[in-house]
């Protein structure tokens, strides 16, 4: 199913689905009791758990929901990249990025957009790691393995973010134009980190408001170590590369 024209709404929530039939009703409602003048975008990579069927019922009810059907499985960057392009063609003011197993309560949508309009924010990060941040039903290792991520990437990429690697996000539409999205290196879970970056260098304003982050009920989770491994690989790399650019421009004594 080609996504039908935007409704006029100012907010785009874009909903990458993967084998997430158990919760994609639910999250959908949600975000639209949430958020009910904002459009919703999921965007399916051939779910065979019939993810993709289920959205298209969901569309055929509401006009503010539409369906990206793609091909084959092809990454989170790449799904959150099309719903990108698709919030600045159709000329949206906020693009949303949010988790479709729901461990992004919607709730926090409508506080997240008033901090975004009310600081002129490029973007606004659903912080787990910031006071009044939480994450529920984690084991302490996995809190360690993000904190400790968190804290690397901060070091290494000279970030002010606390929490660089979270995946609830509001976006200003006019910021992300302003990046080369056809460059994005990272596709996984990196990606997060990769466009916050590069948001953050371009002197776009950060805010970060604190969620309590709710580990899936059902499903399994997309997290595993080889994800882990390219984020480690590739924030070094980016920090280093930053670190000899500057001293490239630095100024002579």
């Amino acid at each position: 199913m080609t996504p039908a024209p935007r409704t006029g709404s100012d907010s785009l929530v874009i909903v990458p689905t993967y084998n997430e039939a158990d919760s994609i009703r639910s999250i959908v409602s949600r975000i639209r009791i949430a958020v009910p003048d904002a459009d919703v975008l999921i965007v399916d990579d051939a779910s065979p758990d019939g993810t993709g069927a289920i959205a298209d019922e969901l569309a055929a009810g509401d006009a503010s929901i539409r369906v990206l059907h793609r091909a084959g499985k092809s990454g989170l960057g790449s799904a959150y990249l099309a719903g990108f392009a698709r919030a600045t063609s159709e000329q949206y003011t906020w693009v949303i990025e949010i988790d479709a197993d729901g461990s992004h309560d919607p709730a926090e949508l409508p506080a997240m957009l008033t901090l975004a309009h009310d600081v002129g924010a490029a973007l606004v990060i659903g912080s787990r790691w910031i006071p009044g941040g939480s994450v529920v039903n984690w084991p302490w290792i996995r809190r360690a393995i993000s904190r400790s991520g968190n804290a690397y990437a901060r070091w290494m990429l000279g970030s002010r973010i606390q929490d660089i690697t979270a995946g609830f996000r509001v976006f200003r539409v006019a910021a992300l134009a302003g990046l080369d999205r056809e460059h994005v290196a990272s596709q996984g879970y990196c990606f997060q980190v990769e466009l916050a970056w590069r948001v953050e260098q371009s002197g776009g304003v950060v805010r970060e408001h604190p969620i309590a982050f709710v580990e899936r009920a059902s499903g399994r989770s997309k997290m595993h170590a080889g994800i882990v491994l390219e984020a480690l690989a590739r924030v070094t790399l980016w920090g280093i590369s930053s670190r000899r650019g500057r001293r490239r421009v630095a100024p002579t004594r």
